[in-house]
C-alpha cells in the first residue's frame, strides 16, 4: 500500500523551530526580548536610590569631619541644580536623537549613575532634602524616556524578526 502525500491544507505544518535559519530567528527575537526589559532595570535601580536618597543616605557610614575637610567646601545648591538643568536638557536632547535616528544604543544604568551623583552632591551641600524631588523628576524623565526608546526600537526589530521568519517558513513550504 503506498502512501499518498496529504494536500497541503491537511499537511502537519512543520514547527518552526525546525526550519533552516529559524533558530537564528528564534535566538534573535530571544535577545531583542531581553534587552527591551533594561529600561525597567535602571528604572528599579533608580528608584532604590532614590529611597535611599529619601532617606538621606542613613544606612551609609557618615562621612568624618577630616573626609569633609579633604573634599572640600560643596558646590552651592544653584550651581549643582544648573548642572541638572543641564544634564537632564542634555540626556533627552540624546534620546530624542537616538529615537530619529534608530539607533539600538541604550545608556540607562549610566544615567543612573549620573543621576545618584546629583543625589550626593545634593547630600553633601546639606540640601538634599530641598532638591530631592528636581533630581527623582529629572530621573523618572530621562529614564522613562530612554526606556521607551530601547523598548520600541527592540519591539519594531522583533517584528521584523518575525515577518523573516514567516517568510522563511512560507519558502520552505513552497519548497516541498
Amino acid at each position: 500500500m503506498t502512501k499518498h502525500p496529504a494536500p497541503h491544507d491537511q499537511q502537519k505544518e512543520e514547527p518552526l523551530a525546525e526550519l533552516p535559519g529559524s533558530a537564528e530567528h528564534r535566538e534573535n527575537i530571544r535577545r531583542l526580548k531581553a534587552k527591551s526589559s533594561r529600561g525597567l532595570y535602571a528604572m528599579a535601580a533608580f528608584i532604590a536610590v532614590s529611597i535611599g536618597a529619601i532617606r538621606d543616605f542613613d544606612f551609609l557610614p557618615t562621612i568624618s569631619p577630616q573626609v569633609r575637610t579633604a573634599l572640600g567646601t560643596p558646590p552651592s545648591a544653584n550651581m549643582i541644580s544648573t548642572a541638572l538643568l543641564l544634564y537632564a536638557f542634555s540626556a533627552i536632547i540624546l534620546i530624542l536623537s537616538r529615537m530619529m535616528g534608530g539607533s539600538h544604543s541604550y545608556s540607562g544604568m549610566a544615567h543612573v549613575g549620573y543621576l545618584s551623583g546629583f543625589y550626593i552632591f545634593y547630600s553633601l551641600g546639606g540640601t538634599l532634602a530641598d532638591n530631592i524631588w528636581a533630581v527623582f523628576a529629572a530621573g523618572i524623565t530621562i529614564l522613562g524616556l530612554e526606556s521607551y526608546h530601547i523598548w520600541t526600537f527592540c519591539n519594531e526589530e522583533i517584528r521584523k524578526e518575525m515577518e523573516a521568519l514567516e517568510e522563511s517558513s512560507r519558502k520552505q513550504r513552497l519548497q516541498q
